[in-house]
């Protein structure tokens, strides 16, 4: 009566908890209720919940009872005594015999079966052993009770194919063995319920009996999940030896399961022998897997090259599966039919036509075992005996690499001309998205389908046609001359299409995919390192007349279109690396560079062609793209390059950001010729520019005062005239310098010292102005001046809609040809109003100064003493810090990360006190108030309340708050940056290390030094002494725990470990009192947010050495940890005994980690095991589909196959 009574209370309190109707207070009542259950006394929680899965319950009270029980069993089994354990497991089988009716639910089956397999892995094997006879009976009593056992089976080996925290690694030894030991039980079992039932359900569909059917195809599935719960793990021998395999392959003729049997031949695929496994035994039954996945593949590939054949999208979703266990065969198995040259020879050609399939799907799939293959066949010494005079190769098969290496060779000789040309006819033709080609085109391109951004799940096209690329350079090493014709015969066969008919934008775009291959395999064969370029003089000579056949035919071309003048320079550039080696047709490059460059109109008026613009500038980026790669085949045409540049700019065909290009191109081939070449050219291209730059009349009309922004604002072309002078110092900062290597080609009286940068001389005229320059924009934001702006200049400080897009994650629009236009001084795009068309002017010019002038400074730091010398601190923190008050977010993180990092990182130590105070301090002030307000507004209000979107009115409220904490998100990742910098070890030499340190702290105190010490040799140290900076710089670290950004933590905890390792170090009593109490609890507070969980060793480490390094000298680690809410003086005491029992920094790391979880009643989410209970849910294995479920193939009444009746 009692039990009956408790069962109804508990029957009610699991509908209440499961009502959302019933108020918060009744449904926490009762889930406490619940939880009271399952604490209390177990004999009272197993007889009420065994009451409740009785049929008179609903399905939801059943189903939680169920877990209940579940419960029990996982985590309060040893409580019970052996004989009532026995019982419980003979109740729980009784279940699934009482369970086994056509009503019942499948949710409710699963829940027994997964009962049944928690008990018997709780109890063992002699538990299996006893219940085995029990579940052969059951089993043969019908469908639905070989259903359940199969689904016992499935459940019973999830603890070794899900990994469990909570399982500790002893017992999931021990189940794996009492399993593996059990296999021969099992399989016969499952092999059986497939062969039975699968020939149960034809039958009964050939009886017209549909529902007796469908039972026996459950069973069918249920036994298939089991077997594939099994694929992973399970000696592949057992699975040969007991018929697995062989079932599931046979399965794969059933249009009904064989998805299902996919999957555990995807599973199996990928396993590889064991190093005490029997390699016969395993290569034995992986090539019986290879013989069954090629028997079927060899049947499609057929079908599918068949005329007239017509194959519906479930057919190729299913040979789109079997060709994934196709390559993972080969990528993990080759070796097992290595052996045997007709089937390798057949798994190769079956792979080739999948890869050469006109269904993209098909031709994905098979694109990595193509990579690994051949890379791996490349990427290794050829054993081709080099160093043998006669050719002869060492066969013997005892030397080290014998077998591997003959192997190799077999492989080898199967990858042939054709193959290597089949798969770069391949990557050529696949190339190119669907969107750019149009049927129609003359270059047709048959039924291929293409790449198309519809393709789900399969990445970006970028990475999909990179590693074509790198598919087509491993075929360039090992066969470069098949690659060298193959890529000169495609480039022919477009250019001569192209010349037959009339040019389409489609046919462009096939004509643009192949530059990219081009250049790939060119450097390949001239990389220098390729054996046929220094080898056999006849292959050298061929394919030397091949690529300059290309060029040859590449010169010969007239096109004036501005597309195909572009995509003619991508080409030409495309061949550096062959003219690097080859360097006769270099001069003939460069003139038609220069004629396609004046073919081009100059003069641009007409939007229809502003295309024009661009491919000039296209042009010029190819000689920086030649320079790269031809390095000192260009050195001989420099003079002429120049004297064509002088003559273009005198005669005025030659645009200031095109002349900028060809200067870059300029100090790219000066680099290669040395310090003296590199400042001979930067003199030859500064000169003209300084004589402008250092002007006072300019500077004081428009960087005076604040309106002076304003009047450089409405003089279009002077205002662009200065952004081309910022850009090109910037691609000469790039450029310059001394290149890796390029010392050693110097005489040995250099070498000794490292030369002076070339453009440390240019630093002290070039950069006051640009100092300048960035404080009159700076203060544009500032309150006094931006109030009285006029509307266009403020309209352009807004945020653009292509950095809102950025911020939003969405695919940026693309950008109009009329920043292009505009980047000279004219705007092209005259279907917009004036008014926009110059705010939109100013938004590029603002932007671009910014950029590019942070990155000039950036970058002249890098240089060293030279710029720190050259100029005076107060210049520097008036451009940069003066309103940084006033500085948005975006533009803040882009001045840390641009200019204030390279600062910190390159300041000489002797000018710490005297750059870095100044700049640092009004950085931290701001960020510390800054980040604070907008993280409490994010973490209290949902909303970050940022400076940029303030004048943002377009888009949803929702769009605004994205980009506000994307854009706090952002610059509190840079100042952590910032602050990982700071602690980096290059910057603090003068540390001890964490050992050093503790032995010190431990031992002699008075062997501690003064905080002073650290100063100069220490960045942290040296910020720590002066509390100007300190104080702000360990607010913002306190906080930055309690922000749920763990990528900001986890720069912030490298910083922190520092400042504790200081803290360690030094006497500091301010500072240990500090990192004992305070930064102590902030650490903890931080493992309270589930943000920190990938931080979270790194965030423990850190409360390990506060505790064993401090907790002797200061009272507050102690104080901090009995502060917490579940902890007592024995928990803490207990702590420190085994602390003081280990030496080993990752057991005293658990103890911590095991004592923070404990004081804090498990509420660190940062330290919360990630555990699987076990709550079993209804998933099945079946893979996902890409294509929509197909519809039913007859109507209803039909018997035509099991796919009408599933």
């Amino acid at each position: 009566m009692e039990e009956n009574s408790n069962a109804s209370n508990v029957a009610r309190a699991i509908v209440a908890a499961l009502d959302w109707s019933s108020s918060p207070d009744a449904r926490n009542a009762a889930v406490s209720y619940l939880e009271s259950i399952k604490a209390g006394d177990i004999r009272v929680l197993a007889s009420t919940s065994l009451l409740l899965v009785k049929k008179d319950w609903s399905s939801e009270i059943r189903l939680h009872a169920f877990k209940m029980l579940q419960h029990l069993v996982r985590l309060r089994w040893e409580e019970l005594n052996s004989t009532e354990r026995r019982n419980f497991a003979n109740l729980a089988v009784d279940l699934m015999s009482e369970i086994a009716n056509p009503c019942e639910e499948w949710a409710l089956k699963s829940q027994t079966a997964a009962l049944v397999a928690e008990i018997v892995r709780r109890e063992g094997l002699n538990l299996w052993q006893d219940l085995h006879p029990s579940l052969v009976s059951l089993s043969n009593n019908g469908p639905i009770q070989a259903e359940l056992v199969a689904m016992m089976l499935r459940w019973l080996p999830e603890d070794i194919t899900v990994h469990n925290e909570d399982l500790e690694g002893d017992r999931r030894r021990l189940l794996l063995r009492g399993l593996t030991q059990s296999l021969s039980e099992i399989f016969p079992m499952l092999y059986t319920f497939l062969e039975r039932h699968f020939g149960a359900a034809l039958n009964e569909v050939g009886r017209q009996q549909l529902d007796a059917a469908k039972q026996h195809a459950a069973t069918v599935t249920a036994t298939l999940n089991a077997v594939n719960a099994y694929a992973e793990w399970a000696p592949l021998s057992d699975l040969a030896k007991y018929g697995i395999i062989h079932g599931c392959g046979f399965l794969l003729s059933s249009p009904d399961f064989r998805l299902h049997a996919c999957e555990f031949f995807k599973l199996v695929s990928s396993r590889k022998r064991s190093v005490d496994s029997s390699s016969s035994e395993f290569d034995s039954a992986m090539s019986n897997i290879f013989q069954i996945l090629m028997n079927v593949s060899r049947d499609f590939l057929y079908k599918s090259t068949s005329s007239g054949v017509v194959i519906d999208e479930s057919e190729y979703e299913f040979a789109e599966y079997i060709c994934e266990s196709m390559v993972s065969l080969g990528s993990s198995n080759l070796q097992c039919i290595t052996g045997d040259s007709t089937i390798l020879s057949h798994y190769l050609q079956q792979m080739l036509g999948y890869f050469q399939h006109v269904k993209l799907t098909l031709h994905y799939q098979s694109l990595p075992f193509w990579l690994v293959l051949m890379r791996d066949l490349v990427s290794k010494p050829k054993i081709v005996g080099l160093a043998a005079a006669d050719g002869s190769i060492d066969n013997n098969p005892s030397s080290g690499s014998g077998h591997i290496d003959n192997e190799r060779r077999k492989l080898l000789s199967f990858i042939n001309d054709d193959v290597c040309g089949t798969m770069l006819d391949v990557c050529f033709q696949r190339l190119i998205k669907r969107e750019k080609v149009l049927p129609g085109t003359s270059f047709s391109l048959g039924p291929l389908e293409l790449w198309n951004d519809d393709f789900e799940g399969k990445g970006e096209f970028s990475q999909y046609r990179s590693r074509l690329l790198e598919l087509a350079r491993f075929v360039a090493s090992d066969k470069p001359l098949v690659a060298a014709i193959k890529v000169s015969e495609r480039i022919a066969t477009i250019i001569k299409s192209l010349l037959l008919s009339p040019i389409s934008a489609q046919d462009i775009a096939v004509m643009e995919s192949m530059p990219m291959a081009l250049e790939n395999i060119a450097s390949v064969v001239f990389d220098g390192s390729n054996e046929y370029l220094g080898g056999s003089s006849e292959t050298q000579l061929a394919l030397c007349r091949i690529f300059e056949g290309l060029l040859h035919q590449l010169l010969s071309l007239k096109w004036t279109e501005p597309a195909l003048v572009e995509v003619l320079g991508h080409y030409l550039d495309a061949l550096g690396l062959f003219l690097k080696y080859f360097p006769e047709g270099v001069g003939s490059v460069i003139s038609k560079l220069f004629e396609l460059l004046n073919s081009l109109p100059f003069v641009v008026k007409d939007p229809r062609t502003s295309s024009a613009r661009y491919a000039r500038l296209q042009i010029c980026t190819s000689f920086v793209r030649l320079a790269k790669s031809a390095e000192k085949s260009l050195l001989p045409h420099m003079k002429g390059i120049a004297d064509t540049m002088d003559y273009l700019q005198r005669e005025g065909y030659l645009l200031r950001a095109e002349h900028n290009i060809l200067g870059e191109a300029f100090l790219v081939m000066a680099s290669v010729a040395g310090v003296q070449q590199q400042q001979e050219v930067l003199a030859w291209l500064l000169e003209p520019l300084s004589k402008q730059w250092v002007q006072v009349e300019w500077q004081q009309t428009y960087l005076s005062d604040p309106t002076g922004p304003l009047r450089l604002c409405s003089e279009t072309s002077f205002m662009w005239s200065i952004f081309h002078t910022v850009t090109f110092f910037e691609r000469a900062l790039k450029r310059s310098g001394i290149r890796k290597g390029s010392l050693n080609s110097q005489n040995s009286s250099t070498a000794s010292s490292t030369p002076l940068h070339p453009m440390a001389s240019h630093l002290s005229w070039m950069l006051p102005p640009l100092l300048k320059l960035l404080r009159a924009i700076h203060s544009l934001w500032s309150p006094p001046v931006s109030q009285s702006l006029p509307g266009e200049i403020k309209a352009a400080m807004i945020m653009s809609e292509v950095e809102q897009t950025s911020l939003l994650g969405e695919v940026n629009p693309k950008l109009s040809k009329s920043v292009l236009g505009s980047i000279d001084g004219c705007q092209i795009d005259t279907n917009k109003e004036y008014a926009e068309s110059h705010e939109t002017d100013i938004r590029n010019w603002l932007k671009c100064i910014r950029d590019s002038g942070y990155n000039v400074l950036g970058l002249s730091a890098t240089i060293g003493d030279s710029f720190f010398k050259c100029l005076d601190i107060s210049s520097v923190a008036l451009a940069l810090v003066e309103n940084i008050q006033s500085m948005e977010f975006r533009h803040l993180r882009q001045l840390i990360h641009s200019v204030l990092i390279p600062l910190v990182k390159f300041c000489p130590s002797d000018l710490w006190e005297e750059w870095l105070e100044k700049l640092l301090h009004p950085l931290f002030i701001h960020s510390q108030q800054a980040l604070s307000c907008s993280w409490s507004c994010l973490l209290r209000e949902g909303r970050a309340r940022v400076p940029d979107v303030h004048a943002i009115l377009a888009g949803s409220d929702l769009k605004v708050e994205v980009m506000e904490e994307k854009l706090l998100r952002d610059l509190t990742r840079e100042i952590g940056a910032l602050l990982s910098v700071l602690a980096s070890p290059g910057l603090n030499t003068g540390l001890p290390s964490l050992e050093q340190s503790g032995h010190f702290s431990h031992g002699n105190m008075s062997s501690l030094k003064d905080l002073d010490a650290f100063a100069s040799t220490s960045m942290v140290g040296f910020l720590l002494k002066h509390k100007g900076l300190a104080l702000p710089l360990s607010q913002i670290n306190l906080e930055a725990f309690t922000w749920t950004d763990g990528e900001a933590v986890t720069k912030f905890s490298s910083f922190c470990g520092v400042v504790v390792l200081l803290a360690i170090s030094s006497s500091n009593v301010e500072l240990r009192e500090f990192v004992a109490k305070d930064l102590f609890y902030a650490i903890i507070q931080g493992l309270g947010l589930e943000s920190n969980a990938f931080v979270s060793a790194d965030l423990v480490g850190l409360c390990r050495e506060i505790f064993v390094y401090l907790s002797d000298r200061d009272p507050s680690p102690r104080q901090v940890l009995l502060s917490l809410p579940c902890i007592t003086p024995h928990d803490l005491l207990a702590f420190e005994e085994a602390l003081a029992k280990t030496s080993s920094p990752k057991e005293q790391k658990q103890h911590m980690k095991s004592l923070l979880l404990l004081a804090t009643g498990n509420k660190l989410k940062a330290l919360a095991a990630q555990k699987s209970m076990n709550v079993i849910t209804n998933v099945s294995t079946r893979p996902r589909s890409m294509v929509n479920a197909p519809e039913p193939r007859i109507e209803e009444g039909d018997s035509v196959g099991l796919a009408a009746i599933l």
